[in-house]
């Protein structure tokens, strides 16, 4: 049996390692080609044996009552093709959010959205844009992992549930007493869509956009490709409206195996302004041997010309490393400093559909680590779900938004996108129809 150099592993978690070494050798076979031997295998192992016997064996990873549950986890999401969103998790590893609060995390930064509009230039507003993007990303991305020590699976949002009328989740709230509102909604089920709608009406700014997720696992990792965009919109003074195309990250959730996931972003995103300014994302994390967690390098053009090239950690400072000479090494952007919480009306004052109302029952319980209620109150949520969607499909009705109008081929990103050559060139977006609607 492996041993880390204080404790045996018991039994269960000598399975969880088999179940671990079978993942990393299928992995390193579809890398490196099907005729890879198994000791070859095993080498590219040993690294990290000792790191997951004694995490495994002193019980730092994993509630020893959750253990069980866990492995059986792992090997669900190991023999499974496709899509895993709608997988069910461990009751333990579920977060009391819903991902319909997701959107929340665009309007945190609330000084870095309101600095777009008050820039003076397209250059200006083109580099405040890209650093309120990145300011939005340690919410979206760790801030759950350092609150809690792990990331967590978010509950998925509903399109009804019990005693509520067809009506996709919502989450409507706001910063500074309503100088910047948000309105979300969940929008499709299959696949799941969340449109959202951030505006900031004096200063004649906006944001609007979509998500959906599909998720793999990759034998150590899940890999989860975010689908949709957003478009911010600035109203200037001559009347004029600028827009910019942000479009979403690849991330990885890491640490699955062991129980205690965190979130990596890798891959590109981009930033298409209408005036021509382009940011391009390049996003790497820390690799085995070297790297720093969390990292990106942007570079900025305008008209194939490279502008600034910034460098640094989305999660702390990043700096110019090209581009005007007065500007190098200058701070470009600290994302640390704390954000303003989103402000939303109490439970008791929401409808029925609202997010937190809604999985009120469900956060409660998982709050207080009685994960039988919990998740007795999730499955009533999601069997009612389920059979409204039945009940729809046979009596011919489709499902209706209540704050979104779709737009199959939206002009705005096909002018914006074809700017670039970035994939798909046309994609549909949620038009949103207006507070009156809430």
């Amino acid at each position: 049996m492996l041993q880390s150099r204080t404790k045996p592993l018991n039994s269960s978690d000598y399975q969880r390692w088999l179940v671990l070494s079978d993942l990393f050798k299928r992995e390193h076979r579809e890398t490196n080609g099907s005729k890879t031997r198994d000791r070859d295998c095993l080498r590219f192992l040993r690294p990290i044996t000792h790191i997951f016997c004694t995490i495994m064996s002193e019980g730092e990873a994993l509630p020893a009552a959750q253990k069980s549950s866990w492995s059986s986890f792992l090997k669900s999401i190991a023999s499974a093709t496709g899509d895993l969103s709608s997988m069910t998790a461990p009751p333990f590893i579920l977060s009391p959010t819903s991902l319909c609060e997701f959107p929340s995390y665009w309007g945190e930064p609330t000084q870095q959205f309101a600095a777009i509009a008050e820039a003076k230039t397209p250059e200006a507003r083109h580099l405040a844009v890209t650093a309120w993007f990145l300011s939005t990303c340690p919410g979206q991305f760790t801030r759950r992992e350092k609150e809690t020590g792990t990331e967590k699976k978010p509950l998925n949002p509903f399109l009804g549930g019990p005693a509520i009328s067809c009506t996709g989740e919502q989450f409507i709230g706001q910063w500074n007493g309503g100088e910047l509102k948000l309105w979300a909604e969940q929008v499709s089920h299959h696949p799941p869509v969340t449109a959202y709608y951030l505006e900031n009406e004096s200063k004649g700014l906006s944001f609007e956009g979509n998500c959906a997720q599909k998720t793999s696992f990759s034998g150590r990792a899940i890999s989860v490709r975010q689908v949709g965009h957003g478009i911010v919109r600035i109203k200037l003074a001559d009347g004029n409206v600028e827009q910019y195309l942000i479009t979403l990250p690849k991330l990885k959730i890491e640490g699955i195996l062991l129980g205690s996931p965190y979130v990596e972003l890798y891959d590109s995103s981009l930033i298409q302004s209408s005036t021509g300014y382009q940011t391009s994302l390049e996003f790497r994390g820390k690799g085995w041997v070297s790297g720093k967690a969390h990292a990106f390098t942007a570079t900025v053009t305008n008209a194939g010309h490279t502008v600034y090239v910034i460098d640094g950690l989305w999660t702390g400072e990043s700096h110019f490393i090209k581009g005007s000479k007065s500007r190098i090494g200058e701070l470009f952007l600290d994302t640390a400093p704390d954000r303003s919480p989103i402000e939303v009306k109490p439970i008791s004052e929401q409808s029925e559909y609202e997010s937190r109302r809604a999985w009120k029952e469900v956060a409660d319980g998982i709050r207080k680590g009685d994960f039988d209620t919990a998740s007795a109150a999730k499955s009533r949520i999601e069997n009612s779900e389920r059979q409204k969607r039945k009940d729809e499909a046979a009596a011919g009705k489709p499902f209706e938004t209540r704050l979104f109008d779709v737009v199959e081929d939206d002009p705005d990103y096909h002018k914006l996108v074809a700017m670039t050559k970035h994939e798909p060139q046309h994609e549909a977006s949620y038009k949103f129809k207006g507070p009156d609607e809430a």
